[in-house]
């Protein structure tokens, strides 16, 4: 679905990312973990288009899209949630949805979505009229979820899920992930938190100083010597 090959990315032509390449195939949660500063994010805003390769190439569903346009990349389906939240802290819950429908012109579509996204998410029902800014941390992340929902992702990719959330949150909100991923929903997750994102997984890639330094199925990098010393201190 997703293919990236020899990517070599960063900013104002200083490498961050070398010689990366991966794969995630329809229906995948897909996990790439490392410390802060391995590239991780790097690599999501240059698969979203956010900023262009310096070489290399991505692929999806069959066609390379590097160098397109962001809006042309959310358009293929690729929908990013970025760190942070970056929820829009004045307006509704509801408007803050309706601003990931943006590009879908049917109101009855719309409307599917968001009893959708409800459904998953039945605090952000609740509380749809409330401002974004009055919701905790973790509810913060859920509507950063949702709205990417209401894109309609043929990929979601979501950097830094667990940032600033307390342990329990970030169990809750990885349960969620894989409800959607029952929905057909692939997922690319990124985060710091090693044990919890490649749990959920059903691969994963090991980042290091914008490498990778080895890949493999969850249960086979959680049993890994390598993973189990550096990163689970076992």
């Amino acid at each position: 679905m997703l293919k990236i090959k020899n990517l070599k990315t960063g900013y104002d032509q200083v490498p961050v990312v070398f010689d990366v390449s991966f794969e995630i195939h329809e229906g995948e949660i897909v996990s790439i973990v490392g410390s802060n500063g391995a590239g991780k994010t790097t690599i999501l805003k240059t698969i979203s288009g956010l900023i262009q390769p310096f070489s290399g190439e991505i692929e999806f569903m069959g066609e390379r899209i590097d160098h397109m346009e962001a809006y042309k990349i959310v358009e293929k389906g690729i929908i990013h949630v970025p760190e942070g939240r970056h929820v829009f802290s004045k307006m509704t819950i509801k408007d803050n949805l309706l601003m990931g429908a943006y590009r879908i012109k049917s109101v009855e579509e719309v409307d599917r979505l968001l009893e959708e996204v409800y459904e998953i998410f039945p605090r952000l029902k609740e509380r749809e009229k409330q401002k974004a800014e009055t919701l905790s941390g973790g509810e913060q992340q859920m509507l950063a979820v949702a709205r990417g929902l209401m894109a309609k992702p043929k990929i979601l990719m979501i950097d830094e899920l667990s940032l600033g959330l307390m342990p329990l949150l970030v169990e809750k909100i990885l349960e969620i992930l894989k409800a959607i991923s029952k929905r057909g929903i692939t997922i690319l997750l990124v985060d710091q938190k090693v044990h919890e994102a490649l749990e959920i997984a059903d691969r994963g890639y090991i980042l290091q100083t914008g490498r990778v330094i080895t890949q493999g199925t969850s249960e086979e990098l959680l049993n890994s010597d390598l993973v189990r010393q550096a990163y689970l201190g076992m």
